[in-house]
């Protein structure tokens, strides 16, 4: 029995009638499609303490389900004591199987966790196809243990989409269940 991811198959089933009905696409490789998520996580107090990095890739590895690695600064920046080379941030990329298991879980479990939410701005679509949000707290994900969390950090999510405008990339997101902000 061959396993396939159920947002995987709801975009097989029902998003590409969806959306080849709403833009009228002569073809089904004209509808847009999810090609990756990218989890980033800057955490600018490792200049301090070094270990911060090391629970960082921790904590994004168990959120993603695939190792995290270390992001490291460009250039030296003698007003944030940075040196070129040192480790500031943790990052993931997500494609695949894995990337639609991770929006089923942000979708259903993590975003409603968030406290006072009242749906996600749309304006972080980029005018390409592509959007961006963050989030203030690691812990609304429930692979993250509350009592082992040394430090709240935020991270930023990107969905990179083959979309050509932000309409088309808003409703594919819709449809896989993005809970976006009402407008009156």
């Amino acid at each position: 029995m061959n396993y396939s991811p159920r947002l995987k198959e709801k975009y097989q089933k029902e998003i590409i009638p969806a959306l080849t009905k709403e833009f009228q696409y002569k073809s089904v490789m004209q509808v847009p499609r999810l090609t990756k998520i990218c989890l980033n996580q800057g955490l600018g107090a490792a200049i301090a303490d070094k270990k911060l990095i090391d629970l960082g890739i921790e904590e994004m590895t168990a959120i993603s389900g695939q190792r995290a690695v270390a992001t490291k600064s460009k250039k030296d920046i003698s007003n944030f004591k940075v040196r070129k080379g040192m480790p500031i941030g943790v990052r993931v990329t997500l494609r695949g199987d894995k990337m639609y298991e991770f929006l089923d879980r942000l979708i259903s479990v993590a975003i409603p966790r968030i406290r006072d939410f009242r749906g996600i701005s749309d304006k972080g679509l980029d005018g390409k196809g592509n959007f961006s949000f963050g989030i203030t707290e690691q812990i609304i994900f429930p692979e993250i243990n509350i009592d082992k969390v040394s430090k709240i950090c935020g991270m930023d999510i990107t969905f990179v989409t083959t979309a050509n405008s932000d309409k088309e990339a808003y409703a594919l997101l819709k449809e896989f269940g993005m809970p976006f902000q009402k407008h009156n």
